[in-house]
């Protein structure tokens, strides 16, 4: 049997966009581009998302959001692979990634630049909806099992949940990452 021509095309085509992925930070090119950002900092910063699909589609969320850079740890989380390029559809060739060695020191980097650090977890007290989400912002987002590290969530300045009627507890790490950027950007489009 033959293979058909357009899905031949479509899996070189995804191997090809893992090759040419995007601008890949380490911290000091993270902090650098700050310094060179005319707008209010808006960042993603995921604590030890671990499964390619989730980054892929918190790329694309993010790239659409207009994020000027996701924020990942080294170790115990995913980089930038084929899966992910696929998924995020363009957009891990055009968002910056930071990969970091120490994602608590970057936060504390980042605290120092003046950029509010909003953490999500369930268990927040505060909702998403009530806070302020327009000025220099990096939002967390904790990894697929159990949300934030300890350390992680103590860093951040606060905390936040999406309120939820039903009855399941909580969102995948991609969805919850959607709700939360799109608060943001309709705070900032209000604003402006």
């Amino acid at each position: 049997m033959g293979q058909n021509p357009r899905s031949q095309h479509l899996r070189r085509h995804a191997h090809t966009d893992y090759r040419s992925a995007g601008r890949i930070l380490d911290e000091n090119g993270l902090l650098g581009l700050l310094d060179t950002l005319k707008t209010p900092p808006f960042l993603l910063i995921l604590d030890g998302v671990q499964d390619p699909h989730n980054l892929g589609a918190c790329m694309r969320t993010a790239e659409a959001a207009g994020v000027h850079a996701l924020v990942a740890p080294k170790d115990r989380a995913v980089s930038i692979t084929e899966t992910v390029s696929r998924v995020a559809c363009g957009a891990a060739e055009k968002l910056p990634f930071a990969q970091v060695t120490n994602l608590a020191r970057t936060l504390d980097h980042l605290k120092d630049k003046g950029v509010w650090i909003v953490g999500a977890a369930s268990e927040a007290k505060q909702s998403l909806f009530d806070i302020k989400l327009t000025g220099p912002l990096g939002l967390v987002m904790g990894f697929e099992g159990t949300g934030l590290r300890r350390l992680t969530r103590e860093k951040c300045d606060t905390l936040v949940n999406i309120p939820m009627l039903g009855t399941i507890e909580s969102l995948n790490v991609s969805v919850a990452t959607g709700v939360c950027l799109f608060e943001a950007v309709r705070q900032r489009l209000k604003k402006a």
